[in-house]
């Protein structure tokens, strides 16, 4: 099978080195149909997007026309029931031969429509979002950052709720939000409404688009520029209903559904701009010629070996994302949303270091790819235009920084590894009995004694 691009052979990779096999008939279908969309529009809008730092609407409702906003949403409920892979291979897809931008807002809309369907079942506010995802264009995303804890996102000090006659007071500060002032809907987190200082204590709330304070205005990112990820605030009463799950179960949303589904398709985001780099640098290299010496830039072994190396480690990359999303698809049925009707029900949990490492990876893989294909196309890939490696550049450096970033991702999994997982002690409740000891150690009877003064006074 022939990739086009338009009425034309594509003029990058073909299918040969994508990992066609992860994917069902419907899926490659799914796949052709999306390419089709970046050529005919998406891509340019990208250009666009990153010029006038414009969110993608326009890809979205795109999208949203095709039926992907309700892409892992249950057929019962009218999206199209697709699984891990797919989201994947849809996120990749998107960042790779349109619009980075519109992937890693997609990728944040997929987040919260998961975290959504992971307590769909009881929730007419939920259900009837999902009815109507793709028909009015209903873009989401998650929020779950805090200004004062940077990417540790989990550790929401800047928000709490309490219950009130109307239903729930709630409050909410964050720093990075995408689509923060353009989504239509939004799953928060904050401390629930019964926080007595355990900030493992989380509940989830949904929150309509005209109920969130923004200034997307003062959104200017390095790369990625069309996503508009910036601070937003809410303190609102919302209806008793707008609960997500119950109280407390914030925590099991992040590691079922939240986490892993937003690892999984950052990572593909991450995956797609490094293809599409190498694609570029195909479309470069094999027209370009020295006409002293008489070869194309694609001639040297030493771009040979620039772009065996990228395609190398990123289908490693890609084929470890694949590999995570076919592991969750096995342990859920196929991203069967019903299994949750039993609260304990969190097969993706099993998985979340595995997801650590997938975007670690990604993330890695991408910032070098991008150095690398600018080196391969030379003085003319760093113009903007017309080759526009710049822009994917900028948009992969994005990856590392991300939270979890890169060196919290790495710590966890070597902390996890050496000393337990019980050590990672997200929410720092942990006494850490070895260093208390070992400092009182230090201490003669007169400063003990001034410490035990000082504790008992407290």
């Amino acid at each position: 099978m022939t990739k086009q691009w338009g009425k034309e052979p594509f003029w990058g990779l073909g299918y040969e080195w994508d990992p066609q096999w992860v994917l069902t008939p419907e899926q490659k279908e799914l796949q052709a149909k999306l390419i089709e969309l970046c050529a005919s529009e998406m891509r340019d809008n990208a250009v666009e997007s990153d010029k006038k730092l414009l969110y993608p609407r326009k890809n979205f409702q795109l999208l949203a026309k095709h039926g992907f906003l309700g892409l892992i949403v249950p057929k019962e409920l009218g999206g199209m029931g697709q699984n891990h892979v797919a989201a994947a291979m849809t996120v990749e897809t998107i960042a790779r031969y349109g619009c980075p931008s519109t992937a890693m807002c997609y990728t944040m809309h997929l987040g919260a429509v998961a975290a959504a369907l992971f307590r769909y079942h009881d929730s007419a506010p939920i259900q009837d979002i999902m009815r109507r995802i793709d028909k009015d264009c209903l873009v989401g995303t998650l929020s779950y950052s805090d200004p004062e804890t940077g990417s540790h996102f989990w550790y929401p000090i800047s928000s709490g709720a309490e219950e009130v006659a109307e239903g729930w007071k709630v409050r909410k500060k964050a720093s990075w939000t995408t689509s923060g002032g353009f989504a239509d809907w939004y799953v928060i987190q904050t401390t629930s409404p019964n926080f007595d200082g355990n900030y493992s204590d989380l509940s989830c709330f949904l929150i309509m688009g005209n109920e969130v304070k923004a200034d997307p205005a003062n959104w200017d990112g390095l790369g990625l520029r069309g996503n508009q990820s910036g601070p937003i605030e809410i303190d609102c009463t919302i209806p008793r209903d707008r609960l997500v799950g119950q109280v407390g179960d914030g925590a099991s949303s992040n590691d079922e559904c939240v986490d892993p589904f937003f690892l999984l398709c950052s990572s593909a985001c991450w995956n797609g701009i490094s293809m599409a780099l190498i694609d570029i640098a195909k479309r470069h290299t094999t027209r370009k010629t020295h006409v002293d010496v008489g070869m194309r830039v694609a001639d040297y072994p030493t771009i040979q070996d620039y772009v065996g190396e990228a395609i190398i480690d990123t289908n490693a990359s890609r084929a470890f994302d694949y590999s995570m999303a076919q592991a969750m698809d096995a342990a859920t049925n196929n991203c069967d949303w019903s299994i949750h009707k039993d609260p304990a029900a969190l097969p993706r949990a099993d998985y979340l270091s595995w997801m650590w490492q997938v975007k670690f990876a990604a993330a890695k893989n991408v910032a070098h790819v991008t150095d690398k294909m600018l080196h391969a196309c030379g003085g003319t890939g760093y113009k903007p235009k017309p080759l526009e490696i710049e822009r994917y550049l900028r948009d992969g450096k994005a990856g590392w920084v991300m939270g979890p970033t890169n060196e919290v991702l790495r710590q966890f999994v070597g902390k996890a590894s050496l000393l337990g997982f019980e050590a990672l002690d997200y929410w720092n409740q942990a006494i850490n009995e070895r260093v208390l000891n070992n400092e009182i150690k230090k201490m003669d009877a007169k400063q003990k004694k001034a410490l035990a003064e000082k504790l008992m006074a407290n």
